[in-house]
This record gives C-alpha cells, structure tokens and sequence, in this order.
C-alpha cells in the first residue's frame, strides 16, 4: 500500500468516526422511542379490555368473551404498530 491510498484509507475512516458521532442517538430520543413503542403497543390493548368489558356488560349473563377477544385483538393491533414504526424509523 502506498503513501496516498494510505491517506485516503485514514481520511475515510475519520470520516466515517465523524458521521457516526454526530448521528448518535441520545439518551433522551432513546428514551422517547421506547416510550412511543410502549404507547403503540398497550394503548390497543387497553382500549380493546374497556370496550370489551362495556360489551360484556350490556349482555344479559356476565360472560369476558367481548373482553378476551377485544383484549387480544389489541394485543394483535399493538404489535403491528410497533413492527410498522419500528420499519418506518429504521
């Protein structure tokens, strides 16, 4: 290896330590994607449980079938969100 593909190998590499510096997440936008994840993810579960149970609620005999269905159909919903924005962000 010569001296300028040398020079060229090290300018690169600097480079390329400079980029990755500056595009370092930190702690704080670390922090507010997992709580976004966290909010994609359990939001539609809960919402499914309340809307479940309203449901059960308004039948004659007290059954969680609404509850249960709704609840893992949130369960359902929240992972997609969080596999679609995790996709959409990376």
């Amino acid at each position: 290896m010569n001296d300028e593909q040398l020079r060229r190998s090290v300018e690169k590499q600097v480079k390329r330590m400079k980029r990755a510096e500056k595009e370092r997440t930190t702690l704080l936008a670390q922090s507010v994607f997992m709580g976004t994840l966290t909010l994609l993810f359990v939001l539609p579960m809960i919402f499914g449980a309340y809307l479940g149970n309203w449901l059960d609620d308004m039948a004659q005999n007290y059954s969680m079938r609404w509850t249960m269905g709704l609840m893992l159909l949130g369960l359902c919903i929240g992972v997609v969100n969080v596999y679609l924005f995790i996709r959409e962000h990376n």
